[in-house]
């Protein structure tokens, strides 16, 4: 990496009063250049190659399900790849997640490679917290485009603002149920909807876990290439799986710690 390349990473990017309580109004907000311009096409093409080879979806769009359509789905490239993990364990993505959070710091849940394909189907509603065993609220997703998302119809992340303040409002994880179920409860509350209207490549979104977000699908030619990395807050405890989804989540992303014990595993370090 040059000298650019690491200060894109460890440069920390001040954030605003206002925008710190409009993402704990509203359950989101969009921040720009978090990725300096000049870094995205190095980290495009390093996490797109670590993507590539490590992607297990092998069948045609047609035949996957609604869940496989929505996007190919690669998690903890940070323990493949060298370059990937210096972009994971980032200082100034999770200082800017922590200042949002309004805590000292933060541990990692997991990063995952969210690549919607052209002609991708949408990625119903949804809230990330429901697969996760723990015991805050204090959690925050940032999505970041590593290609120009320059209308919604690429596949825009989408909020349903406000909603998080309900706290966890389904047990449906994503699916079509998650979509139908969501969708009414949305309506009834009268959530207002919000997405961008575009974002850089470098751009991210930061939503609450109990954000309910969806996406359309990808009605471009172009693969829309997005990395997440997920936050929270550290001294969170590890909680009792209440379903087979977080059980997974127990073992797969914090290494069986038991249910009390301290979400502190080797694959959740704090970063600052």
């Amino acid at each position: 990496m040059t000298t650019i390349h690491v200060s894109a990473l460890n440069d920390f990017l001040p954030i605003a009063d206002e925008q710190k309580q409009e993402f704990r109004e509203n359950g989101h907000t969009l921040i720009r250049n978090v990725l300096a311009t000049e870094a995205v096409p190095y980290f495009q093409q390093v996490i797109g190659k670590a993507a590539h080879q490590h992607n297990e979806e092998k069948r045609k769009l047609q035949d996957r399900d609604t869940y496989g359509k929505a996007f190919l789905q690669i998690m903890n490239l940070w323990l493949t790849d060298e370059e990937v993990k210096r972009f994971v364990l980032a200082k100034r993505f999770a200082k800017i997640a922590a200042d949002l959070l309004g805590v000292a710091n933060v541990r990692l849940y997991h990063d995952q490679a969210l690549f919607k394909e052209p002609g991708g189907g949408p990625t119903p509603w949804h809230q990330d917290q429901n697969y996760w065993p723990l015991d805050t609220n204090n959690t925050v997703t940032m999505w970041m485009p590593l290609v120009d998302i320059p209308n919604v119809d690429m596949g825009m992340l989408t909020f349903a603002s406000r909603s998080h303040r309900a706290g966890n409002a389904s047990g449906h994880v994503i699916s079509d149920e998650s979509e139908a179920e969501f969708s009414k409860y949305v309506e009834e509350k009268e959530f207002p909807i919000s997405r961008p209207s575009h974002m850089r490549a470098g751009d991210a979104t930061w939503h609450y876990g109990y954000t309910i977000h969806n996406a359309p699908g990808n009605s471009s030619d172009r693969m829309r290439e997005v990395m997440t990395v997920i936050y929270f807050a550290d001294g969170a405890r590890v909680t009792e799986p209440q379903h087979q989804w977080q059980e997974n989540d127990r073992q797969q992303w914090l290494m069986g710690r038991s249910a009390g014990s301290l979400a502190d595993s080797e694959l959740n370090p704090t970063l600052l």
